[in-house]
């Protein structure tokens, strides 16, 4: 296994069961990737925040046999920072009226409208798509802000597929009905909670390595793999100055990184379309504070362009145990960047009066609660699916199934937007690929969306091969996954908040 993130650990622990020998190489000191827990001065910090949510039965029923009564079930609660309102989810209509305003509600719905009415065209961008099905005047009002400050580039350079992938699912309806409590049980109950590690998703991650060792695997860390030799016999992976030999490699190498480091070398053409794949970073700045959480949210969405931080997460609202200290609490402002750009290379104490400054600007924290600051870095966090990055992919696809013995695997092994749960689904279908000789298409994985309309999911998702079916969400589960959630939240707003103002006229009119 070439990487200890959710997919690497997750194919290493079905290997080592199976009674195959398995190493697993990682370059950092710490399993988990993207989906670790940090811990400083006993402060443990969720980076990006991983709800552990999933339609998947085979992923659900691994989760709870790897930490039983560990998994906590929490109340789910964010909700969105928008023109200095705080606006509550789920979504109460008078609220939305208040917040939003019933001037502003009634020209973004009717804006909504009447691109209903226009005829579609297939759209290229992110940019026309939402505008295309939700109007222009919703787009500049709570699409193009946030989106922009996620990428880093313009809305009109992020290619339609990505919104088709976290929105495309969503029904309206459906979730509007949800939002009012009308009928659709299953609906709220996504919304109203998910499970957590005790410990922060780590913990996961952690038990995997575990139980990989007792079952006599090899984890090895601090081992950056720098070479690649495939050969009719099998491949040799050269990793921390060691020599390692097998039949196979599952990998969740950046394909960035995996095209550069293979021999035979890659082709020309697949070398120039690895390095034209392009991730987007993050900063993490940890802020320990004096006194209670100031909010109860396990985070809250910024959408303000005054300020450059994007989303806040409120640690103790996931799990208590991630703060330590009674009489304190520990907020963490995620702020979107690339790699060796003038944030990612500030220094630490710099990001840290950022980061204060903002939180007293957005009025949730004043500056003088501060106690502590912590940063963490996180690289190639999100693929970026940018104009040409389909083409790049299918090029490096196309001779990545001609080498003998390497799967593929992960967010970043398939330069695809995947949440854990969907990693985890890949290293399955591989190992059952190298076990058994089936022919799942790992790259089909969460392929076509991952939303159904209303919580319906297939009774044996990814079963089916070689064409292997995406993973099924409910809309409001849409709603609520990472980044999504604070672009789509808006359409509900609008249809919401419209049936309230419409409502209210009519009593009025009637008196």
């Amino acid at each position: 296994m070439l990487g200890a993130g959710p997919a690497g650990l997750t194919a290493g622990h079905l290997l080592a069961r199976r009674g195959r020998a398995v190493q697993v190489l990682e370059a950092s000191g710490q399993v988990g990737g993207l989906a670790r827990t940090e811990v400083r001065d006993g402060y443990r910090f969720d980076l990006g925040g991983h709800r552990f949510f999933t339609k998947s039965p085979e992923v659900e029923a691994l989760w709870l046999e790897l930490l039983g009564s560990e998994l906590l079930l929490r109340r789910r609660l964010s909700r969105i920072h928008w023109r200095g309102r705080l606006i509550d989810y789920p979504l109460r209509a008078g609220d939305v009226v208040r917040k939003v305003g019933p001037t502003e509600v009634l020209r973004s719905g009717c804006s909504y409208a009447a691109a209903r009415l226009r005829p579609r065209r297939e759209a290229a961008t992110f940019e026309e798509w939402v505008t295309q099905r939700f109007g222009r005047r919703l787009f500049e009002l709570f699409f193009r802000s946030y989106t922009e400050k996620v990428w880093g580039v313009p809305t009109s350079e992020i290619r339609a597929e990505w919104a088709a992938q976290r929105i495309r699912g969503l029904s309206l309806w459906a979730a509007f009905r949800a939002a009012l409590g009308i009928g659709g049980g299953d609906v709220r109950s996504l919304i109203e909670q998910f499970h957590y590690p005790r410990l922060g998703p780590g913990q996961m991650w952690e038990r995997l390595a575990a139980t990989i060792e007792a079952s006599g695997g090899e984890l090895l860390l601090d081992r950056p793999v720098t070479a690649l030799r495939l050969g009719r016999r099998g491949l040799e992976v050269e990793a921390g100055g060691a020599t390692f030999a097998g039949a196979s490699a599952i990998s969740s190498l950046p394909l960035r990184t995996l095209a550069g480091i293979v021999d035979p070398p890659a082709p020309a053409p697949v070398l120039e379309a690895a390095a034209g794949l392009r991730y987007r970073d993050f900063v993490c700045v940890a802020l320990v504070l004096e006194g209670p959480e100031p909010f109860p949210d396990n985070w809250i969405y910024v959408h303000d362009p005054g300020v450059r931080v994007g989303r806040i997460q409120n640690f103790r609202a996931w799990s208590p145990d991630l703060v330590p200290e009674p009489g304190r609490s520990c907020l963490g402002l995620e702020y979107f960047c690339f790699e060796g750009d003038e944030l990612w290379a500030a220094p630490d104490d710099e990001l840290t009066e950022l980061a204060a400054d903002e939180l007293q600007r957005l009025g949730l924290v004043g500056h003088e609660r501060v106690v502590a600051g912590h940063v963490v870095r996180v690289p190639r966090a999100y693929p970026i699916y940018d104009e040409g990055y389909e083409a790049r992919v299918a090029t490096i696809r196309a001779w990545l199934d001609r080498l003998p013995g390497l799967h593929q695997v992960g967010r970043n092994g398939l330069h695809r937007y995947n949440n854990s749960d969907h990693s985890m689904l890949t290293a399955m279908r591989a190992v059952e690929n190298v076990c058994d000789g089936t022919a799942h298409d790992i790259w089909a994985v969460n392929s076509d969306g991952a939303y159904l309309e209303h919580g319906q999911a297939d009774e044996q998702p990814y079963r089916r091969a070689p064409a292997t079916p995406a993973m099924a969400r409910s809309p409001a589960e849409a709603l609520s996954d990472g980044l999504g959630s604070g672009i789509v939240y808006a359409i509900l707003v609008v249809l919401l908040a419209g049936l309230y103002f419409l409502q209210q006229r009519m009593v009025a009119a009637r008196a």
